[in-house]
């Protein structure tokens, strides 16, 4: 493992950092939820592999659809695609995150909603 940040949500732990691609293990902790964002310079691709939770995707704020994953789900998430996931289970929301893009620095995250008031 490359580094492991906290979150008010969880956390996340870097598995590769390489200038093109990056793959974390995210965990989300049950009742949270990650912010309502989008990506301008990166798609992101995520297996899910432990837990339940609840996906929204959409072109914008107000065309979003919400949808159930669990172990075995995979999610395609395009670039300035906006979306979140929430744990609504009663365990850890585990999933593997790979990102493909000219650009994978933390700071590529536009958030549109975000319950801890990050901007």
């Amino acid at each position: 493992m490359l580094e492991s940040v906290m979150r008010p949500w969880g956390r996340y732990d870097v598995l590769v950092d390489e200038p093109m691609y990056k793959a974390k293990k995210i965990t989300v902790r049950p009742g949270q939820q990650l912010s309502l964002q989008s990506h301008e310079h990166r798609d992101e691709y995520w297996v899910i592999v432990q837990g339940v939770g609840d996906m929204t995707l959409g072109s914008d704020e107000y065309n979003l659809s919400t949808y159930v994953v669990r172990r075995g789900s995979t999610v395609n998430i395009v670039k300035n695609r906006l979306h979140r996931i929430a744990n609504t289970g009663d365990e850890p929301l585990v999933f593997i995150e790979t990102q493909l893009g000219d650009y994978t620095g933390e700071d590529d995250i536009v958030r549109y909603r975000d319950d801890y008031g990050r901007a």
